[in-house]
């Protein structure tokens, strides 16, 4: 019997303006269930991780004043992928009704009848100017506005903008896309009209890293702009509400605001670390240089589930070997309970927060966060005599365990998870490095470090690569590595943690501002 072909569905998704924080959740969603994603330049392509690995991505978009892909090509592959019983995402930047030719993709779709849901997106339009610190409207400044295309269809045989009732309307103008027509909306609106003290704003890639903010007036922005060298995309602002920005504006005076930092942490552990340098103004870039895989063999740690009760200590290295030995504990036919004659120790508050979710309090949290830690907090305890248990990465220092036999104890290490060097965009990355893009590259581990300088061409080309960039490090041992291959560190917390990295890379760049500032004064 002939098994009924699956029915396709095409999501029409606005992909917000740029910061990955404003995808709404239907949009995530929508993501995460796609076979295949069409995406534009205006799309952030972080976004694209929330698609499984085994969806196709297909860039379809170009600058703005380069040649777009042809529109037609993009509506057929569509409505192709979708009657192949595809589920397809268009996600496009911004909100796709809002000058964004998503009126065109959906009738085309509709008109095949391919079944059509829209996802809206938060709109550049209000998005951009709130981050540059300018509301779109203001109870006594400005009651209406209106969103204006800057770039109208050139094969239009004349304008359909009314630019009379544009200059003389009392409430905000928002121009979307008018980077090139500038002088042409500033004349515009000049000759109909308009004061030329009213306040202006261009913002360019709004809500990111990049953010760039030009304010002046009808008379001088375009000379503003021009000096500055400010090109697509960009949202102008025309109106009183401007002149709110000196009190509002909150996105660009972050700590971290500009600053593109690289995390090289496997992608699983690296939301956090993302979340609180982008709290702060930064740009997260994760670039995750390991990734974390299961053993070759449970036959290891499945038979020691047999053999719990010969153990005294239980030794959790990292927050890593947590989940795969409780889920091979339960494996086995065991819960929390068959831990109860063990004492536990953690490195450090995250593993311990990690043990926290299974119902487990450590008896020993070391004061050091790292091996040797471990080591005098057990030398304290009394450990000679017993037998204690190491569930672990595959390859890791073997500090520990020689330091434990050392002091009396016998020790096994058990591999519940291993580390391989994942697939990388390294030329995206080199672009960047080289562009003067990336503010700082951050490593929680020797392992980071040693696959960063693996996939970036040995210690020689990383060494040259990272000349001008900022180096953090989670702690002494991962410093010690990267100065091993002949990395300058700047950055490293007095505490191992991620909490306290981002903490110290926050205080390292406001240092910086406030010392240049000093010079300046000077």
């Amino acid at each position: 019997m002939t098994k009924p072909r699956r029915q396709g569905k095409v999501y029409l998704v606005g992909a917000g303006p740029g910061d990955p924080g404003l995808l709404t959740l239907k949009g995530k969603e929508c993501l995460e269930e796609a076979d295949v994603v069409l995406y534009d330049y205006l799309a952030n392509p972080v976004l694209l991780r929330y698609a499984p690995a085994t969806a196709q991505r297909i860039y379809v978009g170009r600058r703005g004043r380069g040649q777009y892909q042809d529109q037609a090509d993009i509506n057929r592959l569509l409505i192709e992928r979708a009657k192949e019983g595809k589920v397809v995402v268009r996600l496009k930047g911004g909100d796709p009704f809002v000058f964004g030719r998503g009126g065109e993709e959906a009738e085309a779709v509709a008109a095949a009848g391919v079944d059509l849901e829209i996802v809206p997106g938060v709109t550049s339009a209000v998005a951009v100017p709130a981050y540059a610190g300018i509301p779109v409207t203001h109870r006594t400044l400005a009651s209406t506005v209106t969103f204006v295309t800057g770039h109208e269809d050139p094969a239009k045989p004349a304008t359909l903008l009314e630019w009379p009732k544009l200059a003389s309307a009392s409430g905000t103008l928002v121009f979307m896309m008018g980077m090139k027509n500038l002088p042409s909306i500033v004349g515009r609106l000049l000759s109909e009209g308009r004061s030329p003290d009213t306040p202006v704003a261009a913002i360019r890639w709004g809500t990111k890293a990049d953010q760039q903010t030009i304010v002046g007036t009808l008379v001088d922005i375009v000379a503003r702009a021009e000096a500055a060298h400010l090109e697509p995309p960009t949202v102008i602002v025309v109106g009183e509400v401007v002149r709110l920005r000196g009190q509002l504006n909150w996105f660009e005076t972050k700590p971290l605001f500009g600053k593109r930092i690289v995390l090289t942490r496997a992608q699983e552990q690296a939301r956090e670390f993302s979340q609180l340098l982008a709290a702060n103004g930064a740009e997260p870039v994760e670039v995750p240089t390991i990734q974390i895989v299961p053993p070759v063999s449970w036959e290891a740690i499945d038979d020691t589930m047999t053999r719990l009760s010969t153990y005294q200590w239980l030794i959790f290295t990292s927050v890593n070997g947590v989940r795969p030995f409780m889920d091979r504990l339960h494996a086995a036919g065991k819960d929390a309970r068959a831990l109860a004659n063990l004492r536990l120790c953690a490195i450090g508050p995250r593993t311990a927060q990690e043990l926290g979710a299974y119902g487990l309090t450590p008896d020993v949290l070391p004061a050091e966060f790292q091996a040797e830690g471990v080591i005098a907090a057990l030398a304290h305890e009394g450990i000679r005599g017993s037998h204690v248990l190491i569930p672990r990465a595959e390859i890791a220092r073997e500090i520990l365990p020689e330091q434990l036999r050392e002091l009396g104890a016998t020790v096994d290490v058990i591999p519940v998870y291993r580390t391989i060097v994942p697939a990388v965009d390294v030329a995206s990355l080199t672009q960047q490095l080289h562009d003067g893009q990336v503010a700082a590259v951050t490593f929680t581990s020797s392992s980071t470090v040693r696959n960063f300088v693996e996939l970036f061409g040995g210690m020689d080309a990383v060494r040259s690569l990272l000349a001008r960039v900022v180096i953090a490090c989670i702690g002494p041992i991962t410093a010690r590595t990267a100065e091993e291959y002949g990395l300058t560190v700047t950055i490293m917390p007095s505490e191992n943690t991620v909490p306290a990295l981002a903490e110290a890379i926050v205080r390292h760049f406001r240092e910086a501002v406030e010392s240049s500032s000093l010079r300046v004064a000077r």
